[in-house]
């Protein structure tokens, strides 16, 4: 506990020096470790290389094993979606509205930094570099606690963005990676209420679970991403396997991979041999309700727990409905209300599905794995959050800033 008061202690120090610069010495710091992470991305690939071979000998599936694995082009990505954070308006000193009471005071609505951001995450690096730089161009700290999986990888990345910071005149303790990744320290960041103003969870259902339940630091739920799509009966079959096909196998272990596929039964004769060709083709597990098993043959019956599993796998659920009503109710559900999509070519079914589903992101024609902050034009994104209060889906710049109120009189009293 005294690392993590240490670690708290200086990230609330640097958070008020971080508050008083301006944008422009924020963005010099941004560059700095765009530059930096090319600079050294032979030695981040390096400590990425030893994370992937410890995984290999613990039995890391495929799946996860792609979420942490970096390459040139990927270390190229973060430094790209790092310079595109830069081109975006600077978030911090905004007026949000304005007025003028009947006594003459002026009050004004600005937004300000959270302060200090803690983040626990799972085997993803690329976090590290994405979280920081929103954090650092939205005038917030940032604690980072990464998972052991990723350990060399995460050093490696954060030990190049504190260079770049003190390179660029900025305190190195706005980014600081907690580098023990026992439990107990995951515990402690959860209760270092004073130092932490929000934490973030971003990973597997378990690890959000675990902090929603035991954080004493406010927290924004994100992550966790049992998403649908609902193949309507007015669907066209070409276009809801293209749509699944993206959706379940571009990126498996993404929290916007679709997991769970409804099908009116309509159209399942027809549309489900063509989805399974489909995903044939990466030798995605179908496990299916009666109907299902009944049209495919090689399908695997479907328990009630896989309605709402998120696998991160090359499985997907599918179950048959008899109206968009059903498919909306069963959404509803077993979702995780993060993205839900309706292949349809019936425009009332489609205002229907968007209006009635409970998530942060509906599509209607279009794959799930849209939702992110880069395709969304947020930059980066630090998580998807799946709740309601503060924020809601990506989580770009704007809901990493609060406001306050900042009121001028001319000697007038209550």
């Amino acid at each position: 506990m005294e690392l993590l008061n240490r670690i708290g202690e200086n990230a609330r120090a640097a958070s008020r020096e971080l508050a008083g610069l301006s944008g422009a010495a924020r963005d010099r710091g941004l560059e700095a470790i765009a530059q930096g992470l090319l600079d050294a991305r032979e030695d981040i690939l390096a400590a990425n290389e030893e994370d992937l071979k410890a995984g290999q000998s613990s039995g890391m599936r495929d799946a996860m094993q792609d979420r942490l694995r970096l390459t040139p082009e990927r270390i190229a990505g973060m430094a790209a979606g790092i310079r595109e954070i830069i081109a975006l308006p600077d978030p911090i000193g905004r007026t949000l509205s304005g007025t003028t009471a009947p006594n003459g005071l002026k009050i004004r609505k600005v937004t300000v930094p959270l302060g200090v951001i803690a983040i626990i995450y799972e085997a993803r690096p690329n976090v590290t570099s994405d979280a920081a730089a929103l954090c650092l161009k939205s005038g917030n700290a940032v604690v980072l606690r990464g998972g052991k999986e990723a350990i060399r990888s995460n050093q490696a990345i954060a030990g190049c963005m504190r260079r770049a910071l003190r390179s660029a005149g900025i305190d190195e303790n706005c980014i600081q990676l907690i580098e023990d990744t026992s439990h107990e320290t995951a515990e402690g960041l959860m209760k270092l209420n004073g130092y932490i103003d929000v934490l973030i969870p971003r990973g597997g259902a378990g690890l959000i679970r675990n902090v929603v339940m035991n954080s004493t630091v406010p927290v924004i739920e994100t992550g966790a991403g049992n998403c649908h799509i609902y193949v309507d009966r007015t669907a066209d079959v070409d276009m809801a396997a293209e749509i699944i096909y993206n959706a379940k196998t571009s990126r498996p272990s993404v929290c916007n991979a679709c997991e769970s596929l409804l099908i009116h039964r309509d159209i399942a004769a027809r549309a489900l041999p063509a989805i399974r060709a489909r995903l044939a083709e990466k030798q995605v597990e179908i496990r299916g309700d009666e109907q299902v098993c009944a049209i495919l043959g090689d399908a695997v019956p479907a328990t009630e727990e896989d309605w709402g599993t998120e696998y991160l796998d090359y499985i997907i659920s599918a179950k048959t409905v008899g109206s968009v009503e059903e498919a909306i109710a069963h959404i509803n559900r077993y979702s995780t209300h993060h993205s839900e999509c309706i292949v349809t070519q019936d425009y009332q079914a489609a205002q229907q599905f968007q209006d009635g589903v409970d998530s942060a992101a509906v599509y209607v024609n279009a794959s799930t794995r849209f939702t992110d902050g880069g395709m969304f034009g947020f930059g980066a994104e630090i998580g998807i959050s799946t709740q309601k209060l503060h924020a809601r889906g990506p989580l770009g710049l704007p809901e990493l800033t609060t406001f306050k109120y900042l009121i001028d009189g001319c000697g007038q009293v209550r």
